[in-house]
């Protein structure tokens, strides 16, 4: 009978270790060996996901095509794998606790006081389970520290895990810290000593160590390592910073991380297939030109807000054997007097999703500076309406357009909240009214998008049906349809039904396209998204006439 084998990954001494690049680089790994793997991430906060958390405290929401918001670290998954992220590869504490009294109120437990040993355990140890179905080999990766609070339940599930599935099929990976002192010139083993400690006192020994490091970890203090923390030599693995995120699976593979892993799990599985990680490496560290792309957002104090969306532009310059100067500017300089000066030097200017009112002018603003200096520029969800609400305002003489998000009795609505639209993904007719959840007046997920025939998104795509992923509330007003193509916007992508508007561009100019929809979400490293492909191009040859 076949059994699912699992490596639980935990993090320690402080925060943003990489434990999700971990995740996602053991996976790469484990599936060049053949093997069938899943990811899965378990978050302690107490929200039901990252939906309506600010990104400035959690960074980007990522979506799958199911339509679940989640930790940006399923992002890392699939753009190192070919694993199938879903709803059931995120969950938090606030889902498991909801779903445990949900069940508690409907009387499942008959009349039982409820407890988190073993009901909340229960729920936890389930959705992994749930999660592992049809795979070799599943990777869960415990968001937060060892020793929050918050995260004992799920450290308390996966100690109890081994035992239910049996010690053969279960490894404990700890991603922990060898910090550097450069007064004394020594790299410090007792944090990871210490975070080990708390983690025995929980009930779980670490079969691997993953210590991240800025230095090399030499074979003694490997040893001393090993000593100190109950494990194997070999099993302290150094985790070095690298110049490229996706040069990692090639190192954890040169210290032998993956053969360390089949050995402890008893899996039989071929020698790992590298070579297209190597060329990808090469690729990133010996470019043949240089672009410079101009992100105008307001999320940008943290990088992590547009995770997904820098490594698409990455992923836009590896297939045009380009390095991608990202230069994040914030919307509300560019709303000032000379805001302009901060775009002088841009190549491309792409302005991403977002919601809410602010920023918005600097916005509206960077895409009639690309518009008219013939910059190329993408719009993405947010940055699509804006060029829609730019294009009315300033080539239509709609003066007062806008979104009904930011100005809800606008003169001239082109942006607007759809009463009814045909959801394809679920087959049904859905209808939506202002004051429902916020959640549910969201399109979320992979949706069909039909292309037209001689558009920049048919050169790209080169077919003409499409499937995105979609995080948004308000559509594209088809009142102004007609009158907007009449001043020259193509409608290039729209929906089966020809209803919602998914895609945007405008004519003589070198490259104008807007998405409702995130492209960033589909892109990976080794198949860059068509869209971030050839918008790169464009800033490429843009750059060669200036």
């Amino acid at each position: 009978m076949h059994k699912t084998k699992f490596i639980f990954i935990t993090g320690g001494v402080l925060s943003s270790l990489g434990k999700g690049l971990a995740a996602a680089s053991i996976g790469s790994l484990m599936e060049s060996r053949g093997l069938r793997i899943s990811l899965q991430k378990l978050d302690p906060y107490i929200n039901i996901d990252p939906g309506t958390m600010n990104p400035f405290q959690h960074g980007e929401v990522y979506v799958t095509d199911d339509g679940a918001e989640t930790d940006l670290d399923l992002g890392h998954y699939e753009r190192f794998t070919q694993a199938k992220i879903s709803k059931k590869s995120n969950c938090t504490s606030g889902s498991i606790y909801h779903s445990v009294i949900e069940k508690e109120r409907r009387g499942e437990y008959l009349g039982n006081t409820v407890q988190v040993i073993p009901h909340i355990t229960d729920e936890i140890k389930s959705r992994i389970s749930k999660a592992a179905k049809d795979v070799d080999l599943l990777i869960v990766e415990i968001g937060g520290t060892v020793g929050d609070i918050e995260s004992l339940p799920f450290l308390e599930a996966i100690r109890q895990f081994r035992n239910d599935a049996g010690k053969e099929n279960v490894i404990y990976i700890h991603v922990t810290l060898v910090p550097y002192l450069p007064t004394s010139d020594e790299v410090k083993t007792k944090p990871t000593q210490h975070s080990v400690k708390e983690l025995l006192g929980i009930g779980i020994q670490p079969d691997i160590l993953l210590c991240r490091t800025q230095k090399s970890i030499s074979v003694e203090i490997k040893k001393k390592i090993a000593h100190f923390c109950n494990v194997e030599p070999d099993a302290v693995i150094a985790d070095p910073d690298v110049e490229t995120i996706y040069e990692l699976p090639l190192r954890f593979h040169e210290e032998g991380l993956d053969d360390k892993i089949v050995k402890l799990l008893n899996i039989w599985t071929r020698q790992p297939v590298l070579e297209e990680w190597e060329r990808l490496a090469e690729k990133i560290k010996k470019p043949s030109s240089h672009v410079r792309i101009a992100i105008v957002g307001k999320y940008v104090n943290l990088k992590e807000s547009y995770k997904s969306l820098h490594e698409a532009l990455v992923h836009g310059g590896i297939g045009n054997e380009a390095h991608v100067e990202l230069v994040y500017l914030d919307s509300e300089q560019i709303a000032q007097d000379k805001g302009e000066i901060l775009l002088e030097n841009s190549d491309g200017i792409l302005v991403p999703g977002g919601f809410g009112h602010r920023g918005i002018p600097g916005k509206i603003k960077a895409i009639r500076y690309a518009r008219e200096n013939k910059i190329p520029f993408f719009g993405i969800c947010l940055g699509m309406q804006m060029a829609v609400v730019e294009f009315a305002r300033h080539l239509v003489g709609l003066n007062q357009a806008h979104t009904i998000e930011v100005e809800k009795n606008c003169k001239d609505p082109v942006i607007f909240l759809m009463r009814e639209w045909f959801d394809y993904k679920n087959n049904i007719m859905v209808s939506r009214k202002e004051d429902d959840a916020l959640g549910g007046t969201m399109r979320l997920g992979a949706y069909p998008c039909l292309l037209e025939d001689g558009t920049l998104a048919m050169k790209a795509y080169k077919r003409r049906e499409i499937l995105e992923r979609h995080r948004h509330r308000y559509e594209f007003n088809n009142q102004y349809r007609e009158l907007l193509a009449k001043h020259g916007m193509i409608f290039s992508g729209l929906s089966p039904d020809k209803n919602l508007v998914e895609i945007i561009e405008i004519p003589d100019h070198p490259w104008f396209l807007g998405c409702q929809f995130h492209p960033e979400f589909r892109s990976k490293p080794m198949s860059p998204h068509p869209l971030f492909q050839d918008f790169i191009a464009a800033a490429l040859k843009n750059k060669k006439k200036t």
